[in-house]
């Protein structure tokens, strides 16, 4: 699998995959995702400010994240305590492809986000989900992740978890 940036052409194939995270997130009762947000405009912005990620299987996109190196405002209101204060890498907007559930495709996404932060020499990802995201939360709970509190993001509370990479305690993959 290749993680590389998003270009504009895949707008379409991207959206379909959101559209489908989004009706997911519907039947499985969240609110997640349900009030317009994510939407074409969004990757649209993402690939513009060189956020929007796709994961490439056999010459297919079969996940989309926007990867933001810096500073995410509503992270800096946190009800609880980040582990750092350095620099960190940011992951929103995470889906992937009805094909791909279930194959642990978002798994390795997140673990090769731990490569680019290595090689950028940031060595915090912090992310936030819907508390009822359960599939997310088994993701973060298997990759390590700590908890660290909630935050606001568009407006709702999300469960913030940050991960600390080390390249002397076998994170780095």
């Amino acid at each position: 699998m290749i993680l590389r940036k998003a270009i504009i052409s895949e707008i379409p194939i991207i959206w379909k995959i959101l559209r489908d995270a989004i009706e997911q997130r519907k039947q499985d009762g969240s609110e997640q995702w349900q009030n317009g947000y994510p939407n074409e405009q969004t990757i649209f912005e993402d690939i513009i400010n060189g956020y929007a990620y796709v994961l490439i299987d056999d010459s297919i996109i079969v996940a989309y994240a926007a990867i933001i190196l810096g500073n995410e405002p509503s992270y800096k209101d946190i009800k609880g305590e980040w582990l750092t204060n350095d620099n960190y890498v940011v992951i929103h907007r995470v889906a992937t492809s009805n094909k791909s559930k279930g194959k642990g495709v978002a798994t390795q996404l997140f673990k090769m986000v731990e490569n680019i932060c290595i090689e950028q020499k940031v060595y915090s990802i912090k992310v936030d989900t819907n508390f009822d995201n359960i599939p997310m939360l088994k993701i973060l709970d298997k990759l390590n992740y700590t908890y660290c509190g909630e935050i606001y993001y568009q407006g709702s509370p999300r469960k913030a978890f940050e991960k600390v990479i080390s390249l002397f305690n076998g994170d780095m993959v």
